[in-house]
């Protein structure tokens, strides 16, 4: 098992697939700049890896990833644009490179998905959702602009209509709709997520790598398009996030106070 320099992202080689797993529990794998410089590092181990086939996105601990982690924005003080504007263009660099990469990517999720790091499950060839998984953006509760692809992938995938109206209401979306919506290719039985990618990924490795390759191209979203709109994000986020509204926003989540 090779290890990222802060351990906040392990990667493992399992007969030629590779199994990258966020590995910040406690936080429930909230995202800081340590977690996602982990991950860039990983995402170009594998894609110097030409024995690595197909690739395992997975977490430790019961939920995915509960997006940027607000109590972080919060330590932040006058410094927190600055802290947005890194954090934000590291995701999206991420979020780009899952998209490109070389070999599939098969997203395993159980627990909560919310905020930006539903993007780094879009940006993914597959996902598998456990039953209980949940999906909510807390964008309009809590303060922040959109970021993550909630305004650059999803409408394309849902349509603008049904990603508005999720993200102004914030509502919370159960694993079968997101199976039903196109956001998942297949429900799991609770913690069963990543065995079931792991069969999806094996399966892929044995296709005919150059069929997968030119499958895959066709299909992906078009990198100078996705980056400009995922850019159109971090500038509104940055705007926003220093906002009086916002720490105010920020103080009620932390206090408990925010509701989905």
């Amino acid at each position: 098992m090779n290890l990222p320099a802060n351990g906040l992202v392990l990667l493992e080689r399992i007969d030629g697939i590779a199994v990258l797993r966020l590995n910040r529990p406690e936080r429930h794998n909230s995202l800081v700049p340590g977690l996602l410089e982990a991950l860039l590092s990983a995402l170009d181990t594998v894609e110097a890896d030409v024995t690595i086939k197909s690739v395992v996105f997975t977490h430790a601990g019961p939920n995915f990833s509960t997006g940027g982690d607000v109590e972080a924005f919060a330590d932040q003080g006058d410094g927190i644009a600055a802290y947005a504007d890194r954090l934000l263009t590291l995701l999206n660099r991420a979020i780009l490179r899952l998209s490109a990469l070389r070999c599939p990517v098969v997203a395993a999720v159980e627990g909560w998905l919310t905020g930006g790091s539903l993007g780094l499950v879009l940006a993914c060839d597959m996902a598998v959702v456990a039953q209980g998984v949940r999906i909510a953006p807390y964008y309009t509760v809590v303060g922040f602009s959109p970021d993550g692809g909630w305004t650059a992938m999803l409408p394309d995938l849902i349509g603008t209509a049904r990603a508005r109206a999720w993200q102004l209401n914030n509502n919370v979306v159960a694993a079968e709709e997101a199976v039903s919506l196109g956001l998942a290719a297949m429900l799991s039985q609770t913690g069963q997520a990543e065995p079931a990618a792991m069969r999806l990924a094996r399966g892929l490795a044995d296709k005919v790598p150059g069929s997968v390759a030119r499958t895959r191209g066709l299909l992906r979203w078009e990198p100078e398009w996705l980056a400009g709109r995922l850019e159109r994000e971090r500038i509104e986020f940055v705007a926003q996030v220093a906002s009086a509204e916002t720490a105010a926003g920020m103080r009620r989540f932390l206090e408990g106070r925010t509701r989905a």
